[in-house]
C-alpha cells in the first residue's frame, strides 16, 4: 500500500514538471536548496515562535532561580535562628544544671547540719540518761549501804547494849535534843 502511494506521488511529481511546478527528487541536484528553503522558512516563521518560548522558558527559570534563591536565603536564616535558639537551650539548660548543683549542694549541706544537730541532741539525751542512771544507781547504793549499816548498828546495839548503856544512850539523846527525861 505504502509503495502504491508512493508510486502515485511519484507520477504525479513527473507530470507536474512538466507543467512547470512539480517536486524534484534527485537528491544531488535538490538537497542543497530545499535545505536553504527549510532554513529560511524556519528563521523567518520559527524565530518569533522559538524567541517567544525561549524567552518565556528564560523568565521561568529565571523566576525559578530567583525563587530557589529566596528558599535558600530563608533557610540561612532559618539555620541563623535554629542555631540561635539551639544556643539559648543549651545555655539555659547549662544554668538549669548549675542551678541544680547548687540546691544539691545547699540541700546536702542542710542535710548534714541537720542530722549533726540530730546526733548532738540523741547525745544529749543518752548523757541525760545516763545522768540520770548513775544518780538513780548511787540512790540506790546509798540506800542499801545505810540499811546495811543499820543492820549492823542494830545487830550491834542489841548484843553489846545492856540497860545501863542504853539509859546513858537515851540521856545523851534527850540532852542534845534539848530535853530531860
Amino acid at each position: 500500500m505504502i509503495m502504491g502511494m508512493f508510486s502515485y506521488f511519484l507520477a504525479e511529481a513527473t507530470e507536474a514538471t512538466e507543467e512547470g511546478f512539480g517536486l524534484n527528487f534527485d537528491i544531488l541536484e535538490t538537497n542543497i536548496i530545499n535545505l536553504a528553503i527549510i532554513i529560511a522558512v524556519l528563521f523567518f516563521f520559527g524565530r518569533k515562535f522559538l524567541g517567544n518560548n525561549l524567552s518565556q522558558r528564560r523568565s521561568e527559570i529565571e523566576e525559578e532561580i530567583a525563587d530557589a534563591e529566596k528558599r535558600a536565603q530563608k533557610a540561612t536564616a532559618d539555620l541563623k535562628a535554629a542555631e540561635r535558639k539551639l544556643a539559648e537551650a543549651q545555655k539555659e539548660i547549662e544554668n538549669i544544671r548549675q542551678s541544680a548543683q547548687e540546691s544539691a549542694q545547699k540541700a546536702k549541706e542542710r542535710i548534714l547540719a541537720e542530722n549533726a544537730k540530730e546526733v548532738e541532741r540523741i547525745k544529749e539525751a543518752a548523757v541525760q540518761d545516763l545522768d540520770a542512771e548513775r544518780e538513780r544507781a548511787v540512790t540506790e547504793i546509798k540506800q542499801y549501804i545505810a540499811r546495811l549499816a543499820l543492820k549492823k548498828v542494830e545487830s550491834e546495839l542489841t548484843n553489846n547494849l545492856d540497860q545501863s548503856a542504853q539509859e546513858q544512850l537515851i540521856d545523851r539523846s534527850l540532852a542534845q535534843l534539848g530535853g530531860e527525861r
